[in-house]
């Protein structure tokens, strides 16, 4: 539990962060579901946000040191986002081709996605001009 007003700063970027990281990318797997919406037999994928943002910030809270495997290795981030587990998503009319995609679904989840995003982003940058507002004084 952050108990400093430092620790408290940085605890709501790092959660920031994580949340605009996972929506990033939530963006890809939505783009690519777009992208092969013609592709026979392609499985529309996605992931639970709630449940992958409540999985990083617990995992973000009981660190673990990442392992390097090889010497050449860069060390790992320690704030990096976790992968979430991508899930099938359920057609809701099936294709002859196989296809699960369906692509008014999968725009109206990417609309969400990215209006989720954009206010996550603005309200990020709320936060750091109030820092930097309380750092100069004004």
């Amino acid at each position: 539990m952050p108990t400093t007003p430092i620790d408290r700063m940085t605890a709501t970027l790092d959660f920031q962060a994580t949340a605009l990281g996972l929506q990033a990318q939530r963006a890809k797997v939505l783009a690519s579901n777009i992208a092969n919406a013609d592709t026979p037999n392609y499985q529309a994928r996605d992931f639970d946000f709630g449940q992958a943002l409540a999985q990083a910030t617990q995992s973000a809270t009981q660190p673990t040191a990442p392992v390097r495997t090889h010497p050449g290795h860069l060390p790992a981030s320690a704030t990096a986002t976790p992968q979430p587990a991508l899930q099938y998503r359920q057609p809701l009319q099936a294709a002859l081709d196989g296809n699960s995609v369906d692509v008014d679904t999968e725009r109206a989840a990417f609309a969400e996605n990215s209006l989720r995003y954009e206010a996550s982003l603005r309200f990020l940058n709320g936060q750091i001009r109030t820092m930097l507002s309380a750092i100069n004084g004004q």
